[in-house]
């Protein structure tokens, strides 16, 4: 499952037309009818002294795979009518033993056919309810990036590790706040139910303390302790751990303060190249107490016209069929460089999500990734401003 733009956003109506891929008229629609046609056709052709009617008695366990338990039944004593049509357009055999064991055999394959219809529909209405379900948790756990908060400019995609799921182990979220605009992009170690139940802990958690401690590293440590007690669970794994990114623009611009937990560090594309914004890796969020110093935080200077680039190793680490990693600055580089301009948010995330997938095509690549791109853009009564 993935979506891109505003991360989160374009989930509305998912589930209206993941009810039209359910009801759709495939081959399969088609094929009770296509069987019939055929039956007839033969019968009709082959003028033999044994009717064909016996291939009907297929027909209704093949119209329950797609239509309704009404319409299955229909099919049934249609097929049944056709039975008797073809046996009697020979004299005698309307009545053999043979023949009656086969208008009977028709007659509860078709209730059996309608039954099976009847299950499937529940089954399908069951699949949309849990759909829903898990677009709604993904919409309260990942919420739709904004296009703008305060002074940045803020887009992104994202896409779960496991194929048919919605949410996996990666994180992210931005808030605005007292002491700017605060982001966290994250990476759970590990999939299933405890990676979403950590990244339940960490992104509430950092939703309430984002707006109360003013010191990076403070909410850093908040952020672990939430990992804690979610691994105090019962049935929860002890050794779940986070790596993660915290960053915050100050009210007044210019710069860009970062904690880095063990994450992969941000790119910084600029007017002269694409570049990485160094860090200094802390121990990831969960394992803190190996270490017991406090994070450092780091700040860099943004200038206009200059994006950062948040990702998780989904991307970084997308391998093609030779098992080579994806050259992510290099990419960026020879699409966003000299003479290029600043990227517009959104048309970098285009070009990332395409150019990753495109790479990695064919490769046997599982793969959750997550990428958020960041553009500071000037305040009103600001000179200058800077870009992130």
């Amino acid at each position: 499952m993935s979506h891109s733009g505003g991360v989160g956003g374009g989930e509305a109506g998912r589930s209206r037309r993941w009810r039209l891929r359910l009801g759709a008229r495939t081959w399969a629609w088609w094929l009770p009818l296509l069987l019939i046609a055929l039956d007839v056709a033969a019968d009709l052709a082959a003028r033999s002294r044994e009717p064909l009617s016996f291939l009907l008695v297929g027909v209704p366990p093949v119209a329950a795979t797609t239509r309704t338990p009404r319409r299955t039944a229909g099919f049934a004593a249609l097929c049944l009518a056709l039975e008797i049509w073809l046996a009697s357009r020979r004299p005698g055999h309307i009545g053999e033993p043979h023949h009656l064991a086969l208008y009977l055999s028709t007659a509860m394959i078709g209730l059996v056919g309608a039954w099976l219809a009847w299950q499937r529909l529940r089954a399908e209405a069951n699949l949309v309810r849990a759909r829903s379900v898990a677009e709604a948790m993904q919409l309260t756990l990942l919420r739709p990036l904004p296009e703008r908060l305060g002074p940045v400019r803020a887009a992104g995609f994202y896409e779960a590790g496991e194929r048919g799921t919605l949410v996996g182990g990666d994180l992210y979220d931005l808030c605005e706040t007292r002491f700017g605009v605060r982001v966290v992009v994250g990476d759970v170690r590990g999939k299933g139910l405890d990676a979403v139940e950590t990244v339940a802990a960490v992104l509430g958690s950092f939703r309430v303390w984002a707006h109360e401690w003013p010191d990076l590293s403070r909410l850093a440590e908040h952020l672990e302790l939430s990992i804690a007690r979610n691994s105090g669970h019962p049935t929860g794994d002890d050794e779940l751990f986070v790596t993660a990114l915290l960053l915050e623009f100050p009210p007044g611009g210019g710069s860009v303060r970062i904690v880095d937990r063990g994450h992969p560090e941000p790119l910084l594309l600029t007017a002269h190249g694409t570049r990485r914004l160094p860090t200094v890796p802390a121990l990831p969020l969960g394992l803190g107490e190996l270490g017991g110093e406090k994070a450092e935080i780091t700040t860099h200077p943004l200038r206009t016209g200059e994006v950062v680039l948040l990702y998780t190793d989904g991307v970084s680490e997308a391998r093609n069929t030779e098992g080579e990693l994806y050259p992510l600055a290099e990419r960026l580089a020879g699409r966003f460089g000299d003479g290029c301009g600043t990227p517009d948010p959104s048309a970098l995330v285009s070009f990332l999500r395409a150019d990753t997938e495109q790479w990695s095509t064919g490769a046997a690549d599982d793969r959750a990734a997550i990428a958020l791109v960041l553009l500071e853009v000037p305040e009103a009564g600001r000179p200058g401003g800077a870009a992130l």
